[in-house]
């Protein structure tokens, strides 16, 4: 006998709410082993896979790729126990079951592998059961009207495992309807689906939700009508509509409460930057790792920070306090193909020019992987922002809230300089500061940036705090 349990998105942590299902890894008839990754979803922090707590046979899956779902929201249904294979769809039902049993000799001990939030330690609730045999299928579910002139069963589709038999129309069953998830019946009901018209694919006819989408897809199918060309102008007059969701939602809704809560400032500098290039080229031939632009732009921002802590703060605005915060947790903006993305370098303030390096690459690496973790994008204190890699010499970005302030660096390009009372070429970039008024005023905001001017021109400035 088997048992059909339902697995339900699990809290991803983070304060997450929702999440969009990008790629479905296991289709409705497949063996599933226990704490295998069946879905991968898209929060606004990362992609993650998730895995199902039961072991079994995928029996049914909600939703389709693209679709948002809530955190609680139902993902799949699974089959448990020995023989649940036996029927799953069609003949590879049968050569399934052996799997089936082996995953699922310990289904009733669930391993708890699951995300934050969603616990399977304990005994799961008691479902109802799903024999094989058609009288035990109709034993499991409640009675429905049956004309008296009722033709017999239709065979049993011989559709391949990874793919549910279509559910055709025929004569109506004899017999109770063998439908036991109370969803599938809600659905062929605000359809107007006669389910007694509807061929399973389940173990021993069981009428799955992949039945029903397919039989009102094919009434849909039958029923259309061709419908009147749209003019090519009148589509391209209406224009493409891009969902703003996942990651880009998670940035337009970010975005748009800091300019709605935040009264930001922008101050900027031009400086003179030879001199820290000069650094960085005599720290690289002298051997051992590599350190980056960013690293050492990183340290002077955080030694600015430690001058000036009104910088790295947040506004508590239900009491209308600032707090200032103990350590910098570092973020940088980092373009990838799913768009803006602000990884977090925790604490900053303490780590080498050689540890901030590794750290930059490493993060760097699993955003444009797509690997990032929930905690590696989120906390940040205060955002270094190096727009010079567009090719860009300045701009006033919008701040990450909830901090308090952003440094922007543009590119660094060889410009007339007066150095030492005569005119030459020297490597200059434009440094610019955002910050929120609320915690400091103009004064500390200059002096903050004219601090960081001063060591990008003068390395040396950093012995005095080394």
């Amino acid at each position: 006998m088997a048992q059909v349990l339902e697995f339900k998105l699990p809290d991803l942590g983070e304060g997450l709410t929702e999440a969009e299902i990008v790629r479905w890894l296991v289709n409705v008839g497949d063996v599933v082993a226990i704490d295998q990754p069946v879905v991968e979803v898209e929060t606004a922090k990362a992609m993650v896979e998730v895995p199902c707590p039961y072991g079994g046979v995928v029996t049914a899956r909600f939703g389709e790729e693209g679709t948002e779902l809530p955190v609680g929201a139902p993902l799949l249904t699974v089959a448990v126990g020995g023989t649940a294979g036996s029927g799953a769809s069609g003949e590879a039902g049968a050569s399934a079951a052996p799997d089936v049993a082996a995953a699922d000799a310990e289904s009733s001990e669930y391993s708890g592998n699951v995300l934050v939030g969603y616990g399977t330690a304990g005994p799961a609730a008691r479902r109802r059961r799903v024999r094989h045999e058609s009288a035990a299928v109709a034993k499991a579910v409640a009675p429905a009207p049956v004309p008296a002139a009722a033709s017999a069963p239709a065979p049993a589709s011989t559709a391949p495992a990874s793919t549910p038999a279509p559910a055709a129309a025929s004569a109506p069953v004899a017999g109770p309807v063998p439908v036991i998830s109370p969803l599938v019946r809600k659905l062929a009901r605000e359809k107007g689906l006669d389910l007694r018209e509807v061929r399973g694919s389940g173990p021993a006819g069981l009428i799955l939700r992949a039945d029903v989408e397919s039989a009102l897809a094919a009434a849909e199918a039958a029923a259309a009508r061709p419908a009147t060309p749209v003019p090519a102008a009148a589509v391209a007059a209406a224009g493409e509509r891009v969902p703003l969701r996942g990651v880009r939602g998670a940035v337009a809704d970010k975005l748009s409460r800091s300019r709605t809560e935040i009264p930001d400032a922008t101050c900027w500098v031009d400086a003179d930057a030879t001199e820290l290039m000069a650094a960085r080229a005599a720290m690289n031939a002298a051997g051992g790792p590599k350190i980056s632009l960013l690293a050492l732009l990183a340290r002077i921002c955080t030694h600015a920070l430690a001058r000036y802590p009104e910088l790295n703060s947040t506004v508590d605005t239900a009491a209308r306090e600032i707090v200032r915060l103990p350590s910098v947790h570092l973020g940088f903006a980092a373009q990838t193909q799913r768009g803006l993305v602000v990884p977090v370098v925790r604490d900053a303030g303490t780590r080498t020019a050689e540890s901030l390096t590794e750290e930059f690459a490493r993060l760097t690496e699993s955003a444009r992987q797509g690997t990032l973790t929930p905690g590696d994008l989120t906390g940040g204190t205060f955002t270094l922002n190096n727009y010079g890699v567009f090719g860009v010499d300045g701009s006033t970005p919008i701040i990450n809230h909830p901090e308090a302030a952003m440094l922007g660096v543009g590119r660094i390009i060889p410009k007339p300089w007066v150095h030492e009372g005569e005119l030459a070429v020297r490597k200059v970039v434009q440094l610019s500061l955002t910050f929120d008024h609320r915690v400091c005023d103009g004064g500390t905001a200059g002096g903050f940036l004219r601090y960081v001017a001063d060591c990008v021109e003068h390395p040396a400035v950093l012995l005095r705090t080394l």
